[in-house]
């Protein structure tokens, strides 16, 4: 399938590793221009130099943090001032783990802002280009969390449903403009990120990492955890042309963990 994504710009959050590296790699494979954005490039630039040169010469490193506005605005200005993008993937680090009754207004605040408000106003200053060519992916990524609440999760799960709402609203205001919205759920995807929480349950329950590792592959139908390419495939394709009817949605890549309908 052809998916059309030769001459797009992309900008990647949180590309440094994990689902954003792997979802960066797969639109430069397609043919897309990415602008890979992360707090420090340095990573960004080792794995884009492993690609080799045609590729490396696709990607364009990025400093944004997103705890910090004005790193959000800056970048904003800067993508601008190069033309903008045809596709906004929005990737925001998880927050530490801990129950609901734990966190403090201070931390709700502060990772809101990281993970939510800078990411609305990252948006709204690169929609205008979509909006004036028509033609726009905006793609979040939140969590399994928030259709299925994830023990000792609860900020993550908390602010990423206020991503959910907020992507389901812009969906229907920017659909007609040829834009658009949609979030995608990863479940146990093998990062970083999964190894550090499956890390922490061992220390929580006394177990080993291998024990909890296995309790978790047998609540997945599949069987095992998913790969950062399994779930970078469908973003790209969400960022193609011929997602151009999906527009909305929230989309599961979760190997039929979550069991709700």
């Amino acid at each position: 399938m052809e998916l059309g994504l030769k001459g797009r710009r992309a900008l990647v959050l949180g590309a440094s590793r994990g689902l954003g590296a792997a979802i960066a790699k797969s639109l430069v494979a397609e043919g897309a221009t990415v602008i890979a954005a992360a707090r420090s490039t340095d990573l960004i630039k080792a794995w884009a130099a492993e690609l080799g040169p045609e590729y490396a010469a696709q990607i364009i490193p990025l400093a944004l943090d997103l705890n910090d506005f004005t790193s959000v605005d800056s970048a904003a200005d800067w993508v601008i001032a190069q033309g903008g993008v045809d596709i906004l993937v929005n990737n925001s680090g998880g927050p530490p783990a801990g129950s609901v009754l734990q966190q403090t207004a201070t931390l709700w605040q502060t990772h809101f802002q990281a993970m939510a408000g800078h990411v609305f106003h990252l948006t709204n200053r690169l929609i205008d280009g979509m909006l004036g060519q028509r033609w726009g992916r905006i793609i979040s990524i939140a969590s399994s969390g928030v259709e299925q609440p994830i023990p000792n999760l609860g900020l993550s799960n908390g602010i990423r449903m206020a991503v959910l709402g907020w992507s389901k609203t812009l969906a229907s205001e920017v659909a007609a403009q040829g834009v658009t919205v949609n979030v995608v759920l990863p479940g146990r995807i093998h990062t970083d990120r999964v190894d550090q929480l499956d890390q922490g349950a061992a220390t929580r329950q006394h177990k080993s990492v291998e024990d909890i590792a296995a309790a978790s592959r047998a609540t997945i139908p599949v069987g095992r955890y998913g790969t950062p390419q399994e779930f970078a495939n469908v973003v790209t394709f969400l960022a193609s042309d011929a997602a151009s009817y999906v527009t909305g949605s929230t989309i599961r890549v979760d190997g039929g963990m979550i069991r709700s309908v």
